[in-house]
């Protein structure tokens, strides 16, 4: 019997698949807070004030305007980076504004794919997408794609960079830290 357990856990070791969860300490890692962008609807309201609710669309230069506030620069902020700076506007007018800021629509995370997909477009996502699951939003590379051409366009900071992707590799799970996770305004090009 327990040479029987014995084999059962060494095959049971052998065939297993290493999952990774969490950080190196072994507990959860939280999903990154999501970042405004514009094009995203916000509902802005202000407890107790009628003529402080309102929602506000996120101009393509990242900002928007409300009473009393002003323009405030939304784009990259947190959903509570946002409601901080609201308070700290509305002290000047009110005592102790409460303050709720929520995101209605997402409509400024877009990622891009073009080239040769069954459906090439630009793909709105309100979750992690990595470049797989982008490939498999747009339907799917064709028959005549060059899947280890492909190409992930990202601009950082003004500079437009260019990221390698060597689809057979990831197929067959090899390389897999190549199937980055996308940011909004990235573009798939599929040869």
């Amino acid at each position: 019997m327990r040479r029987r357990l014995r084999i059962c856990l060494a095959m049971a070791a052998l065939f297993a698949v290493p999952v990774a969860h969490g950080d190196a300490a072994g507990g959860d890692v939280p999903p990154p807070a999501y970042r405004i962008q514009p094009g995203d609807v916000l509902q802005v309201s202000v407890w107790k004030e009628q003529d402080l609710q309102a929602d506000v669309l996120v101009r393509p230069d990242g900002a928007f305007s409300f009473p009393l506030a002003g323009d405030v620069d939304a784009r990259g902020k947190s959903v509570e980076d946002l409601r901080s700076e609201l308070v700290t506007r509305l002290k000047r007018y009110l005592p102790n504004p409460v303050v709720t800021v929520s995101v209605r629509q997402i409509m400024g995370n877009r990622i891009f794919v073009i080239g040769q997909v069954n459906r090439p477009g630009d793909f709105p996502f309100s979750r992690p997408v990595d470049v797989m699951q982008a490939l498999s939003m747009a339907g799917g590379t064709t028959t005549y794609a060059a899947l280890n051409d492909i190409v992930i366009l990202r601009r950082e900071g003004g500079r437009l960079q260019s990221i390698r992707f060597h689809y057979a590799e990831v197929a067959r799970g090899k390389d897999l830290a190549q199937n980055i996770l996308l940011n909004s305004g990235d573009t798939i090009v599929v040869p």
